[in-house]
């Protein structure tokens, strides 16, 4: 009789033992990506053999085993190897904005000269002929298949106790033509994965790059989705807002403002500076803060169906040609992120034209543009939160990716009217009082635009106790990004730089849901919309730079990146009364300079 599905499995040579099952979650927790600390211990071939018989039991689509395994010992190929992989190294060396680039000059990303030997995994795609079962509509199984041989190696490797690197750093034609004239390898095959293989001095409690700060690992929860994408056990936004009610910055901010009486400079001389280094520090929970480097700046783009209210001479298409210009590099966003050393990312929530994939484009689109909110809400309240998700996500990647200072920026034509609704929604202001010249409108257009947000006001009536909602009704897919993104970096404890009337604006709706939130947003600077004016004083936020900038993209922020930077700079390197030997000013019992 055949075992029940739900009874224990059947007894055969594949059956796991008792422990079976714990050793191996152990082992899929200890493995590592190996890049330093290889020892000159070879590697016996018993061993060796017992790691390929593993990798040689790994499952193939169709069973066609695509795989080979090419050992390599020879120090003199291996240091030919070595410069193929130095070349390519240095090239991605020169694309990094210059923070990133610092960072990764002090990694070891290969070991393929000290580990005792090399394996290169290759994928023959012709194998098993033409009619391998699962290749027919998807050819790149064969390749896929090779990754789960490489995944039972690294595995079985650990299990033996031996270290794995996989190096990326190979053009892959180029290693496949010098292991062709070196050593006959056919070119018909693509090589997968160079692995350098070895004993090592120990395995490190967490990988390598999460604890030099490149990176870090995504929970799995963020990764998981029931049923639906985006579905997630917990929604991201309830999850954001329920780790925000933690944020206390008392502890940090405490202790940034005692070491400011000690630091070499007198009480109160750096100003708002010592203001945003506390800031950090309470954010941090601990000072000195962490160098909030590297940076980069997510410009959140949409487009606004109130533009065919005549509330800016540009055309709606100027949208999704900036955003063109943004992945091209040529806008002043680039410019100034170049000039502070930050990434830039576009993230495109509601862009009315369909954009082509282009490095740095992050595809988040929830709909073709918001509707005209003189007319109807802007967006339904499911449109909202999905944008809201997106945002979190943005913020959540780019942290996980290694950034520990994040940016906003913006772009959508007309959605200086959509910021200047919801001002005046959140602060109790007039459309009179909100409304500026946005791009540099003329008087008779300015009217209009005043007009319209008087309109919308009116219609909808947003209710600040009901920030979604009012967002909804007056606002833009791009701020309901920006909320998602403020929020999601202050659970992360990551500090924000805000850019213009757009970031503030969606700061004021962010600061409603959480309030605690506000603890992580530097204000980067004060645009000359008067709209941004009355969202800084709302939020109690001072500006660091004020140059009368109304460019947006993230412009001023990414100006004020530097001074951010400065501010954790001095509370790390600044040395104290004590520590320099320099004699403190001379204080009367009451306290104030004796005289």
């Amino acid at each position: 009789m055949s075992a029940r599905p739900d009874g224990p499995a059947p007894a055969g040579s594949a059956s796991l033992h008792p422990g079976d099952r714990d050793a191996l979650h152990r082992v899929l927790r200890a493995r590592r990506d190996v890049r330093t600390g290889f020892v000159d211990t070879p590697v016996d071939d018993e061993r060796l053999q017992r790691v390929l018989a593993a990798a040689h039991a790994a499952p193939s689509v169709g069973f066609s085993q695509p795989w080979d395994f090419l050992v390599l010992r020879s120090p003199e190929l291996r240091a030919e190897l070595a410069a193929l992989a130095r070349h390519q190294r240095e090239e991605f060396a020169q694309s990094l904005p210059a923070a990133r680039a610092r960072k990764f000059a002090g990694l070891r990303v290969e070991a393929i000269r000290e580990a005792p030997l090399g394996i290169v995994v290759t994928c023959d795609p012709t194998r098993g002929g033409r009619h391998v079962l699962g290749r027919h509509t998807q050819p790149r199984m064969a390749a896929h298949s090779v990754a789960g041989a490489v995944q039972n190696l690294w595995l079985a490797a650990r299990a033996e106790e031996l270290g794995v690197g996989w190096v990326s750093f190979f053009d892959e034609r180029e290693m496949a033509a010098l292991l062709g004239r070196r050593v006959g390898m056919p070119q018909h095959l693509e090589v997968v994965a160079y692995l350098c293989v070895g004993h090592v001095e120990a395995f490190a409690d967490q990988p390598e790059l999460a604890t030099a700060g490149w990176a870090h690992r995504r929970p799995l929860a963020w990764a998981v989705h029931e049923e639906t994408w985006g579905n997630h056990r917990m929604d991201p936004l309830d999850e954001t807002l329920a780790a925000l009610r933690d944020l206390d910055p008392a502890p940090g901010a405490a202790a940034a403002r005692e070491h400011l009486t000690r630091m070499t400079v007198p009480p109160g001389a750096l100003g708002g500076v010592a203001e945003i280094g506390v800031r950090l520090a309470g954010l941090a929970g601990s000072c000195p803060p962490p160098l909030p480097e590297p940076a980069v700046v997510a410009v959140f783009a949409g487009d606004h169906g109130v533009h065919a209210r005549g509330v800016t001479p540009w055309p709606q298409e100027v949208t999704a040609q900036m955003v063109a210009n943004f992945l091209a590099g040529g806008a002043a966003v680039n410019a100034f992120a170049a000039t502070a050393g930050a990434e830039v990312q576009v993230v495109d929530v509601g862009v009315a034209a369909d954009l082509e994939p282009a490095p740095g484009l992050l595809p988040r689109k929830v709909r073709h543009g918001t509707r005209d909110m003189t007319a109807e809400p802007a967006m339904t309240p499911d449109e909202v939160r999905t944008a809201v998700r997106a945002g979190i996500e943005a913020a959540r990647d780019l942290v996980t990716a290694g950034n520990r200072l994040l940016v906003t920026g913006d772009m959508g034509i007309a959605n200086t009217t959509a910021s200047a609704a919801l001002v005046a929604a959140f602060t109790g202001s007039t459309a009179e009082q909100v409304t500026g010249r946005g791009t540099g409108i003329d008087d008779a257009t300015h009217a209009r635009k005043t007009a319209v947000v008087a309109e919308a006001l009116a219609r909808h009536e947003p209710d600040p106790a009901d920030p979604l909602t009012a967002l909804a009704a007056v606002g833009g897919l791009e701020h309901a990004g920006l909320v998602g993104f403020l929020l999601g970096a202050a659970a992360l404890r990551t500090p924000v730089v805000l850019d213009g009337v757009v970031s503030g604006a969606a700061a004021l709706v962010a600061a409603a849901l959480a309030p605690t939130a506000s603890h992580a947003w530097i204000a980067g600077h004060r645009s000359v919309e008067p709209a941004h004016t009355l969202a800084l004083e709302h939020l109690g936020l001072a500006p660091a730079l004020d140059l009368g900038l109304r460019v947006g993209e993230g412009t001023g922020a990414l100006l004020a990146v530097p001074v951010v930077t400065a501010a954790a700079r001095a509370l790390a390197d600044v040395a104290t009364f004590d520590a320099a030997g320099v004699t403190e000013k001379d204080l009367g019992e009451d306290g104030r300079d004796a005289p």
